[in-house]
């Protein structure tokens, strides 16, 4: 029934807590287990040159590339993806890096590899940080197609 389950993480408490669930569908089900974490790209601001913008008056073409800073940025983030996706052992896994607005990424990743369920982490924000904010783990159950199991870490409301 489950043959490809999405782990997405941040690194987060929240993502820690759903490793346990994570691990247990995938054993039950003998499931192939994609860790991915999303570079969140959104933070880079292009000036008409296609140059990184640290400030408002910064200008300087010596400065890396929106493509260069995504780039560096996943380099750093695959040796903690692969040490994660190490973790699951005896569970076949696949770690991913990808760069992006995480929800989107999330979901392209989903249709990209036939995911049949998600499990991941959820930061329990609510009132106005919630409504302002948003929360990847609501737009992934929202519109995602497969079942997306949300676990919150220990001690949030």
């Amino acid at each position: 029934m489950y043959k490809h389950i999405l782990y997405p993480t941040d690194g987060s408490a929240g993502s820690e807590a759903a490793i346990a669930h994570v691990r247990e569908i995938a054993e039950a089900f003998d499931a192939t287990v994609h860790v991915l974490h999303v570079v969140d790209t959104r933070q880079f601001t292009l000036g008409m040159s296609g140059n990184y913008i640290s400030g408002p008056k910064s200008y300087s073409s010596d400065r890396p590339s929106e493509e260069e800073r995504k780039r560096e940025l996943e380099e750093r983030a695959t040796p903690f993806v692969e040490e994660l996706a190490d973790d699951f052992e005896g569970i076949e896994t696949v770690p991913v890096v990808r760069g992006g607005n995480p929800h989107e990424a999330i979901l392209e990743y989903i249709d990209e590899n036939d995911i049949d369920m998600v499990v991941m982490g959820t930061e329990g924000r609510s009132g106005v940080r919630r409504y302002l904010l948003g929360s990847v783990s609501e737009k992934v159950v929202r519109l995602a197609d497969p079942p997306v199991v949300t676990v919150r870490a220990d001690g949030e409301e």
